[in-house]
């Protein structure tokens, strides 16, 4: 591929997903792929395909890999079905209780961030275009060591995803 259609690739995959990112701290399918039982969840494919293109990112420039997290997994996949229902605003609202929440699970963290996007993306599509923004490149990049990874459909089967990334 050449450098001008990989530019034009990759800007044609900013009209189709809107995103934010957030760092206070120190294909897509018909149903949730993350599904709640008791204190656990059940990670899908989309989301471990996710953890698979992040990663490969660190590993590319030195950095550990991530570790899922199931406290994490499951407050992002509540976040991103959230917002896939309309019950809370695409945005970061609510980020330090799902902190507050996964640290009563793990203890205190030193360090979290959170991404969101939303569109209709492959994991692929959804790290690229993270990639491709300074605020989520830096979350990605950063010195953290778990994460969780939620991804949510609405009634249109537009996806949303939520990346929590936490230092332990």
């Amino acid at each position: 591929m050449t450098i001008p259609f990989l530019f034009k690739r990759i800007s044609g995959l900013f009209l189709f997903a809107i995103l934010l990112s957030c760092s206070p701290s120190n294909m897509p399918s018909s149903k949730p792929s993350v599904t709640e039982t008791d204190n656990s969840v059940t990670v899908g494919s989309m989301e471990n395909s996710i953890l698979k293109y992040v990663n490969a990112h660190r590993r590319s420039m030195g950095k550990e890999p991530l570790q899922m997290l199931d406290a994490a997994s499951k407050q992002a996949y509540k976040h991103s079905s959230n917002m896939a229902t309309g019950r809370t605003a695409f945005s970061h609202n609510g980020f330090d209780q799902r902190i507050q929440n996964i640290e009563r699970s793990i203890g205190r963290s030193s360090a979290s961030a959170e991404n969101v996007a939303y569109g209709s993306l492959t994991a692929k599509a959804v790290v690229d275009v993270w990639l491709n923004s300074l605020g989520h490149r830096k979350n990605i990049e950063g010195n953290y060591n778990l994460t969780g990874i939620g991804v949510a459909n609405d009634r249109q089967g537009t996806i949303y995803f939520t990346q929590i990334f936490l230092r332990k």
